[in-house]
């Protein structure tokens, strides 16, 4: 069982956190387009899939309880304690720094179309801040990565 639920974290991990992380980076593409609708569209999924990451934090939960005892991981190691922390720290950048600069980037981009339907190029207002957060954020998941593999 303990085997399962290993596959499950580290699956939902790749398939959950992985957009989490890559989308933002896919709405300054749009965002840089002109394309309200689309850097709309990736903060409502950056959402989605930020919240469905709580799936892997569980599944760890999981793996953590059921390692064998030989091993001597417990929910007071340093480094289980660093993962959640810098995990929870991520969720929350994603949460409230980023999707929100996206909502604003996209109403931003979306108010700045011509009545031609000229699209301003460059970078708009908030960018900035859909890449500071998603980069802190893909960088905070990078750590956890590092502490899961590593065991310090």
């Amino acid at each position: 069982m303990d085997t399962l639920f290993n596959v499950l974290h580290v699956v939902s991990a790749v398939f959950i956190i992985g957009p989490m992380a890559i989308l933002p980076m896919t709405a300054m593409r749009a965002a840089r387009a002109g394309n309200g609708t689309q850097v709309q569209s990736l903060a409502r999924a950056t959402s989605i899939f930020t919240l469905l990451s709580l799936i892997v934090f569980v599944f760890g939960f999981a793996v953590l309880g059921m390692s064998d005892p030989k091993d001597h991981f417990s929910f007071a190691s340093g480094w289980i304690i660093g993962s959640i922390v810098l995990y929870v720290l991520a969720l929350g950048i994603n949460l409230f720094v980023t999707v929100p600069a996206m909502k604003r980037v996209a109403a931003g981009v979306t108010e700045a179309r011509g009545s031609d339907g000229a699209v301003a190029s460059g970078r708009p207002a908030g960018y900035g801040a859909i890449a500071g957060g998603s980069g802190l954020a893909s960088l905070l998941l990078v750590a956890v990565v590092v502490l899961m593999v590593w065991k310090p």
